[in-house]
């Protein structure tokens, strides 16, 4: 890192801590009971911890027959030892009581806002568009879900709290010692500024390091995720050797990165260690010269001997606590990148709806009382009585700016049709259907659905009007039964009648528990072709208008395949359908074809007109005839 970005950084960190602190304050306020409770315990935590080392002073004094308390005057030597051990032990129990209590509370508050912190940001990462994941490694998302939230329960936990007890303790401290001996208090508190400078310096280079090793360490994580989610391409072509010379580089530059926060970190230490040395030394000296005055007591020496290690105690925990926030905030810092993030695809402050099928008719707004209601809660009517029309107006869209996978895209899908999409890999067959889905928006122009631009309605009636059976069918861990009603409150019953009904139940009822077997993470104790068939059951269960196959049936083998293509049939009778597949025979009996090239609608028509044109499709079909 160079010193202009080092600089850079610097000013950002100190622009960014107050506004990173101000969103932590929510969290906190969310508890502000324990909170509250655990900070009236710093009052009696920090008098105790002053008293003793005046107990031990008066119990000198009592031994050397000096001056002492006005609670001593008067009583015997034993008398005054065993009042003096009393009230020892006493503030002894007092600590570890009320600290014990105190740092229970702070713990639990801390495993709170963490929790609360990371729900909040899973949400907010569920949200996010297709787009973000798209330049966003799994490892490092990975990474602020788990080692930088945890992170930020230790500004509480063992942060925040502690340094404002830390500071009240030395507050107290040092009122006490004015009180006692202003000389050698102000020789203490004066001892306190250069090492809080050196203290404040080294936390800032910390911070700064501390950043570029969560940085590496989110690269070591997705390092780690690539290999492993890839672990059979990493085997079938020897890759072992070489991955792993690519791990060890990413995981020395993570070492070489905490060996400066170590650095930093164990400077401050031997830094208040060797001043806490010196702050004795001076105390014994100036001490000394005022004992041979006899402007102080050798019991009120000792006092302060003990006073000047309790100073720095605070201060030395102080600069660790110091140190566990710096971490936090580097991690907050990190977290708040990710919330940070604009949502992008949101649905709209008034829902938009249509009630009439005919083309081009204006759009109908939900009623004002209805506005209350999540869409969620909408109730889609049965599939024979929604028309499902889809138009693309001069659609525009690309992943990146100015790099356009769609130009202008025109064409209408009528209610109940069955079309499909052919063209060449990249034509950009599977980004309208990601378009129609809104998973990403378009740059320019307009996508229908049943005359409503679908940036008009919520996002969970659009998809909750088709289904989207993908070439991969992912699976969830947990029960079959699970991951066909996939969270929905359908009956057992409903999901029998699904699996019959794509002839899926057969299979289901082969395994060892039937709808109750368990399944592996990505379901990887079935087959492909198995998992596919749950993804027709999962379809079928939602009755939608609009059904969605990309490339569907490319895993299943040909009497799965023609036992599926008989559950189709039934499927897509009253709906309208969008199919996506590369093996062109497959895709004769529907009604129309698009032809994409690069973007661009070239071709319209059936099978048999296409092949009349003798244009890209028919050479595309020849080829596969060729092939076959």
């Amino acid at each position: 890192m160079t010193s202009t970005t080092t600089e850079a950084r610097g000013r950002r960190i100190q622009e960014t801590d107050w506004r990173l602190l101000l969103r932590l304050v929510p969290y906190a306020l969310q508890n502000k009971r324990l909170l509250a409770l655990a900070l009236t315990f710093l009052v009696p935590l920090s008098l105790a911890e002053a008293v003793q080392p005046i107990l031990v002073g008066q119990a000198i004094s009592l031994l050397r027959e000096e001056p002492v308390t006005w609670f001593l005057e008067g009583r015997s030597l034993s008398q005054g030892l065993n009042i003096l051990v009393v009230l020892l032990m006493l503030t002894i129990a007092v600590r570890l009581t009320l600290d014990g209590v105190q740092g229970y509370l702070i713990q639990k508050v801390g495993q709170r806002i963490t929790a609360a912190i990371r729900d909040d940001l899973f949400y907010h990462v569920t949200s996010l568009a297709a787009r973000f994941f798209d330049r966003t490694p799994v490892g490092r998302l990975i990474t602020r879900l788990t080692s930088d939230v945890d992170a930020l329960g230790d500004v509480f936990s063992t942060g925040a709290v502690g340094i404002i007890s830390d500071l009240f303790s030395m507050l107290v401290i040092s009122v006490i010692m004015f009180t006692l001996q202003w000389q050698l208090a102000l020789m203490l508190v004066l001892m306190l500024i250069p090492v809080t400078g050196l203290m404040i310096f080294f936390q800032h280079q910390f911070r700064v390091a501390n950043y570029k090793a969560r940085e590496e360490l989110s690269a070591l994580n997705s390092t780690l995720q690539e290999n492993i989610v890839g672990i059979g391409v990493v085997q079938l072509f020897r890759r072992e050797q070489f991955n792993s010379e690519l791990f060890r580089t990413v995981n020395q530059r993570y070492i070489t990165e905490v060996d400066k926060t170590i650095f930093y970190d164990s400077a401050v230490s031997a830094t208040l260690e060797w001043i806490a040395l010196v702050a004795i030394g001076g105390v014994l000296w100036l001490g000394g010269l005022l004992v041979l005055q006899d402007n102080l007591s050798l019991g009120a020496l000792a006092t302060f001997i003990l006073f000047a290690q309790r100073l720095f105690n605070p201060l030395r925990q102080f600069a660790e606590r110091f140190t566990a926030i710096q971490a936090g905030f580097t991690a907050l810092e990190r977290v708040s990148d990710i919330l940070n993030e604009p949502i992008e695809i949101r649905d709209p402050e008034t829902p938009t709806l249509s009630t009439d099928s005919s083309p081009r008719s204006p759009r109908t707004k939900i009623a004002p009382e209805d506005l209350s209601l999540r869409p969620s809660s909408l109730i889609l009517p049965p599939s024979s009585t929604v028309p499902g029309e889809i138009c693309f107006n001069h659609v525009w869209f690309g992943y990146k700016p100015d790099e356009y996978v769609l130009r202008d895209l025109d064409f209408a899908i009528r209610p109940g049709e069955k079309v499909a999409l052919v063209g060449p890999t990249g034509a950009g067959k599977s980004s309208i259907i990601r378009l129609l889905c809104r998973l990403y928006e378009i740059n320019r122009g307009q996508i229908l659905l049943d005359n409503v631009d679908v940036r008009d309605m919520p996002q969970g009636e659009l998809r909750r009007r088709m289904a989207v059976i993908l070439q991969d069918g992912f699976l969830f861990a947990g029960d079959v039964k699970g991951n066909i009603a996939l969270g929905e409150t359908y009956s057992i019953e409903q999901i029998k009648a699904a699996a019959e009904q794509t002839n899926v139940a057969s299979f289901i009822e082969q395994l060892p528990e039937g709808y109750d077997t368990l399944l592996r993470e990505r379901g990887t104790n079935l087959s492909g072709g198995q998992k596919q068939l749950l993804a027709f059951a999962r379809a079928a269960i939602r009755n939608p208008p609009i059904l969605v196959l990309d490339e569907a049936t490319a895993n299943l083998d040909v009497g799965t395949e023609a036992m599926i293509q008989q559950a189709l049939d039934k499927l897509l009778i009253g709906r309208t359908a969008i199919i996506i597949a590369h093996r062109l025979s497959t895709i004769r009996k529907v009604d129309r074809i698009l032809v994409l090239k690069q973007g661009r609608l070239v071709e319209s028509g059936s099978h048999e007109e296409l092949l009349e044109q003798g244009g890209l499709y028919a050479s595309l079909y020849r080829l596969q005839m060729l092939e076959t």
